[in-house]
């Protein structure tokens, strides 16, 4: 009688392993196995970590085998298995691999193909393609959108982390508690008598080391030196936390009626404020997306404050890029001064804390918020809800959603819902988080999305011109790398445009991201269908780029930029100046965060700015969905490919007092999980 070795490999995460009885049937392509108890005697099968082999005998000839069933059947207590993959060696000495990476709940079951990646064209086989039809409505009622704000992306249908499919909960639970995360920060940090001290004002710069001396680095150090600074100030638009808001001023705005009798001081060509703007060296930062967003009043004990000010910055002779003009908020008149590096030192400063207050604004919900997680579970819903996994483009984007929904889940449950904790320090807390969403929204587009596009829309691609914007350097390298290696994989699996036309699970994935994702909104540029296989490269580049580089670029970063107070403020407890010279220190001191506000802010940004245990970096892909040569032969090039990217930008960064890592692959994670 025939028999098979089977391999069963069970996952290493904690609670992977099982004490239930698993049942194996084999389904070959002229006849079905009974069902097999995998069993050793005297031996604790299926544990952690293991790798267990078994001799199935079957009655009679099964013909080439097709899919694998297992079975979990409760032993004493339910407990969920987690099944990595299974190997079969067939009586003629082959070896199929069938790759699993999920978790078996319950008595559940699960059914699985060969790892051969396919097309549903592919697919000729009547109970092949009943198999892919079954396992996406199966996951079209457990992945569900929701609305969660009007005017939001829509996101996944669970009010809290466990009512999530458990293949997309976190391994475990406690290690992503905001709540607990943030609160072993503050002990961590040794601030935590200071988190109950609210309305309680520093008293000058300098007492803002009480909560920052224990955990100085290179970088916050640094910034906490020379924070004052108009060169440290210019700096962070190219390459802080938040390096995507500044562009190049083609024309003077109305509403910033600036002069160059105002700024001459500063011009250092001999050229009028105009003829400036036209050789290319005014830029802008505009955060007019704040202006009339609602205040934080969650606590009636402490009014906060927003603005929505306008910075002109100016590229001097050496090429650095340094504050020229301030105006605070939109509309220009005789209570919204220009601010002047000629003005008196507290008004001058005062005025680059609040717009470093207003970038911070942007940077959580926009940059951060917004443009990666929402966006990057978007592609995620979509993918589960129209890829089955024997699809290409689901094993290539699968390591690139990990944790992203989950993560996300977490927040809308303890983060960014109501009288969650970012109402605790935020002045965009209470709702005004959610204003800025709805109305960034609106200029969400495909191609902002696409790198080098938004480079070049905001006028930043010239390197000769603007040097030392290293976000923009580093995330070119990793952009082209990256669409290297999905042109390699989508060659592999569709040899023409007219493949991809065809290609109707494809054409549903990017259906769902316009319609649910963008909310049908033709303004945002997001296709409804792809036709070319360069364009899906283009897309797919986007979805990894996004969950990867993107959010590596504006996330990782928030320790070193935002740790000392003064130069992140996540509010302002008095409103902007209408006047000039009338700004004394006490008075920014009594404006800036209180204590306990300024500790839960330092506990947000160091617990956020943590890589996730066990984190996996761009390139590495350790669940081997694709069993193909010609695919991992690409994956080899392309690990090849970031590596070099590393070596490059650690030359750069030798000797540098300001080092630009946050883009090197060695320090992106495949997705957004934190």
């Amino acid at each position: 009688m025939p028999s098979y070795t089977v391999t069963v490999a069970t996952g290493s995460q904690w609670f992977a392993g099982t004490d239930d009885y698993i049942y194996l049937s084999l389904v070959g392509s002229v006849g079905c196995s009974e069902k097999h108890l995998l069993d050793k005697p005297f031996y604790n099968d299926f544990e952690r970590g293991a790798v267990d082999s078994y001799d199935v005998t079957v009655d009679e000839e099964l013909g080439e085998i097709q899919l694998v069933k297992i079975e979990k059947r409760k032993y004493w207590l339910h407990d969920d298995w987690y099944l990595k993959y299974i190997t079969l060696k067939t009586p003629c000495g082959d070896y199929i691999e069938f790759p699993c990476y999920r978790w078996i709940t319950g008595e559940g079951e699960i059914i699985l193909r060969d790892g051969r990646a396919k097309l549903s064209r592919d697919d000729q086989i009547h109970i092949l393609k009943q198999h892919r039809r079954k396992e996406l409505e199966t996951r079209q009622k457990q992945y569900r959108w929701m609305e969660w704000n009007p005017g939001f992306p829509l996101s996944i249908d669970a009010k809290c982390h466990k009512d999530l499919p458990r293949d997309i909960q976190f391994d475990s639970e406690k290690g992503v508690d905001f709540v607990l995360n943030y609160s072993k920060a503050m002990e961590n940090l040794f601030i935590n008598c200071f988190m109950h001290m609210f309305q309680s004002s520093w008293s000058d710069f300098a007492d803002f080391e009480k909560i920052f001396v224990k955990i100085s680095n290179t970088i916050s150090e640094r910034v906490m030196n020379h924070w004052q600074e108009d060169l440290m100030f210019g700096y962070q638009f190219l390459n802080g936390c938040n390096p995507v808001l500044i562009q190049q001023c083609r024309k003077l705005p109305e509403k910033l009626p600036v002069t160059t009798e105002m700024v001459e001081c500063s011009l250092e060509r001999q050229l009028t404020l105009q003829e400036e703007v036209e050789q290319g060296n005014i830029f802008i930062v505009d955060f007019e997306l704040l202006d009339g967003i609602d205040a934080n009043k969650t606590d009636p004990c402490t009014l906060q404050f927003l603005a929505a000010p306008i910075c002109l910055l100016y590229k001097n002779l050496d090429n650095k890029m340094i504050p020229i003009a301030i105006q605070l908020n939109q509309v220009p008149g005789d209570e919204n001064p220009i601010f002047l590096p000629s003005d008196a030192k507290y008004d001058w400063l005062l005025a680059k804390i609040w717009v470093r207050s207003s970038d911070f604004h942007v940077h959580q919900t926009i940059s951060h918020l917004l443009r990666t997680h929402l966006v990057s579970e978007v592609f995620g819903i979509a993918m589960y809800r129209q890829l089955p996994a024997v699809h290409p483009i689901f094993k290539l984007l699968v390591a690139h959603v990990r944790f992203t929904i989950a993560i996300n889940t977490k927040a809308r449950e303890q983060l960014i819902c109501e009288y969650g904790l970012f109402d605790k320090a935020n002045a965009t807390g209470g709702g005004g988080h959610v204003q800025m969403v709805q109305r960034a929204m609106q200029e969400l587009t495909y191609t902002s999305l696409c790198f080098p596009e938004a480079i070049k829309a905001r006028g930043m691609d010239n390197k000769e011109d603007i040097p030392n914007y290293f976000y923009r350097d580093d995330g070119l390298l990793v952009w082209e790398a990256i669409q290297k290696f999905t042109t390699e994989v989508v060659d592999i699996y569709y040899e023409s445009d007219q493949v991809v036309k065809e290609d109707q699970e494809l054409q549903d994935f990017v259906k769902d991201v316009y319609v649910y994702g963008m909310r049908g909104k033709k303004a945002s540029g997001f296709p409804k269908s792809i036709k070319t296989r360069e364009k899906l490269s283009e897309y797919l580049t986007v979805v990894i780029f996004t969950a990867s580089a993107q959010h590596a670029a504006v996330n990782f970063g928030q320790y070193d930029w935002c740790s000392w107070i003064p130069n992140a403020p996540p509010t302002m407890r008095a409103p902007p100046p209408t006047a000039k010279g009338v700004v004394t220190i006490e008075q920014i001191v009594k404006t800036l965060p209180d204590r306990g506000r300024s500790c839960w802010h330092l506990g947000a940004v160091w617990a956020l700015s943590q890589f996730q245990e066990n984190e996996l970096f761009l390139g590495m892909y350790p669940e081997e969905h694709f069993i193909e040569k010609p695919v991992k032969a690409a994956m080899a090039r392309f690990r090849k490919n970031l590596d070099t990217i590393v070596s490059v930008i650690a030359d750069r960064n030798k000797n540098k007092k300001l080092p630009y890592y946050y883009l090197s692959p060695d320090r992106i994670p495949n997705s957004v999980a934190i």
